[in-house]
């Protein structure tokens, strides 16, 4: 009789975790994105209207507070994709509150930082029990965490800068989070503006060469940069020549410069 209680028991707490992160909804956040988020060269980039977010700086910060109230042990029983999409979306909206802490007097979120302490190491966010900064949000958190290890969450946070890949118009759900990190890697690999063979050298995002690392960490069997990119030969449009280059490594790979320009829509 125990046993069957206590197998009760178990079964009711994973349903009722099942359940706290299907009742978690992304729908403010989403709604958000949508009114404010305007796509531009088929999706491979955006520009952010945020004035549009200040105007609606109340449902914003509702949606924040929501994600605040979240506790660490409710969360880590949520499936993995809803962890993810949870925490995406909490550095993406983050970001935007810091900007508007300053907007409209800002060019750069670098504006936000000083000589001794950069934007993303503020910590003023609270999440899961700590005041955390975007750096720890991006770096402990998912980047750290090993729980994760996927490469493709570097084409889904955004700093809010024109060098960054898109900010998706639309929220990361449990549901729909592998589907659109395929499609924001996909986007942001067909932008030639950011990365595009020149005189027979592939020149990248800077994002290739700051986080590399995750490229080679074996995620879908990819062990170098080199593995990533063949992979996705199609969205870079290479030729069969550069594919052979990129396989024995002799094809050169250089990295573009950043632009740090906020990715603001015009007023």
């Amino acid at each position: 009789m125990k046993k069957i209680l206590f197998l009760l028991f178990v079964l009711l707490g994973w349903q009722s975790a099942i359940a706290n992160a299907a009742e978690f909804d992304h729908k403010e956040w989403n709604n958000l994105l949508q009114q404010n988020v305007y796509l531009i060269d088929g999706g491979q980039a955006s520009e952010v209207d945020y004035q549009g977010f200040s105007d609606n700086k109340a449902q914003l910060n509702d949606y924040l507070a929501q994600l605040s109230k979240v506790k660490r042990e409710q969360f880590d029983a949520w499936p993995k994709n809803d962890q993810l999409a949870f925490l995406i979306n909490a550095y993406n909206a983050w970001t935007v509150s810091l900007i508007l802490t300053k907007w409209p007097d800002l060019e750069s979120i670098k504006n936000l930082g000083s000589l001794f302490s950069s934007p993303w190491s503020k910590k003023f966010i609270p999440l899961l029990g700590e005041k955390r900064s975007l750096d720890n949000i991006e770096h402990k958190l998912i980047r750290g965490s090993g729980r994760y290890d996927d490469p493709r969450i570097h084409f889904a946070v955004n700093c809010a800068s024109i060098g960054c890949p898109a900010l998706a118009n639309q929220a990361y759900q449990g549901d729909n989070v592998d589907s659109l990190l395929n499609q924001q890697t996909r986007l942001f690999l067909e932008d030639r503006s950011r990365n595009h063979i020149n005189g027979g050298t592939l020149e990248l995002s800077s994002i290739f060469k700051w986080y590399r690392e995750d490229f080679e960490k074996g995620w879908h069997g990819y062990h170098s940069l080199e593995d990533f990119l063949i992979a996705h030969a199609s969205d870079l449009s290479l030729t069969q020549s550069e594919i052979d280059k990129l396989k024995s490594k002799s094809l050169k790979i250089d990295f573009l410069n950043y632009d740090w320009n906020l990715n603001s829509k015009a007023q």
